[in-house]
């Protein structure tokens, strides 16, 4: 059992545990920026994609629950997040799901299930709207798809410590250490610009979707989470209860359950 972190305390001081060494890793040359990737194991393939900021050591916790019931994982860093770099043009999400599909190509990925995590479910729904053959299932936690879906930003002790380690991790992997405010404002004007994504759009998505929202989830409120499980067709909503926008470190034996029921109920 993992132990619990609602506050972020140890992930602050820590980080999250390193990911073991992958079978396969390397970069992927798209669009201006190398993008990092790395493979696990076989079976039915799952990409995990992480949030704005972050990088895909986040995922350190869900990483053994995936492999322990037989699947094949893929790690994958934005552009401009961790190990990847990016050039000068703006972030968006479609040219960082466009860098996704780069990935699956080199890696002879006809289709995978995505679990996105706020800026990352953005890009996976984003696939499944522009690319539907390319994926099976999207598991999308803790993002908005138009601007109605955000709540007014209220700094907190917890996003405190998640920034904090978001600057150290950067310094760490990052081909530019010393840019990351930089960083920060281009990622934040996308944040601040995008998506603009309209109901009609949203029912055009046709594969299996799970909309899941934390109770406390600091950034999306819960009526949007509602209103997209209503759009998009045959979509669940999932609540958790307890944790915030960081359930998957905060409480991740709680967040696997729920996650690994998607992937086994999409199957």
């Amino acid at each position: 059992m993992q132990p619990h972190d609602d506050d972020l305390i140890r992930f602050a001081s820590d980080g999250a545990p390193a990911l073991p060494p992958a079978d396969r890793e390397g970069h992927v040359e798209h669009e201006g920026a190398r993008i990092w990737h790395a493979s696990y194991a076989e079976g039915a393939p799952v990409i995990l994609l992480h949030g704005g900021l972050g990088h895909s050591g986040n995922w350190t916790y869900q990483l053994p629950a995936l492999l322990d019931a037989g699947h094949r994982v893929i790690l994958i860093d934005s552009r401009g997040h961790g190990r990847s770099t990016r050039d000068d043009r703006p972030f968006t999400y479609e040219l960082m799901a466009s860098d996704v599909l780069a990935v699956m190509d080199a890696l002879d990925l006809d289709k995978a299930a995505f679990i996105g995590w706020s800026d990352g479910a953005c890009i996976a729904l984003v696939l499944a709207m522009r690319s539907p053959h390319r994926v099976a299932g999207v598991f999308f936690f803790g993002c908005n798809m138009d601007p109605s879906g955000t709540r007014e930003f209220v700094p907190t002790p917890v996003i405190d410590r998640c920034f904090g380690r978001h600057a150290k991790d950067y310094a760490r992997l990052s081909v530019t250490p010393d840019r990351f405010d930089s960083f920060v404002d281009a990622v934040s004007l996308m944040m601040q610009t995008e998506p603009h994504y309209s109901a009609h759009d949203l029912a055009r998505i046709r594969v299996p979707v799970a909309i899941v929202h934390s109770e406390h989830d600091e950034f999306i409120t819960p009526e949007h989470a509602e209103y997209l499980a209503r759009s998009i067709p045959g979509a669940e909503l999932i609540r958790l209860a307890g944790v915030s926008h960081f359930a998957p470190l905060q409480r991740p034996d709680y967040f696997n359950d729920v996650l690994l029921t998607f992937l086994e109920r999409k199957n």
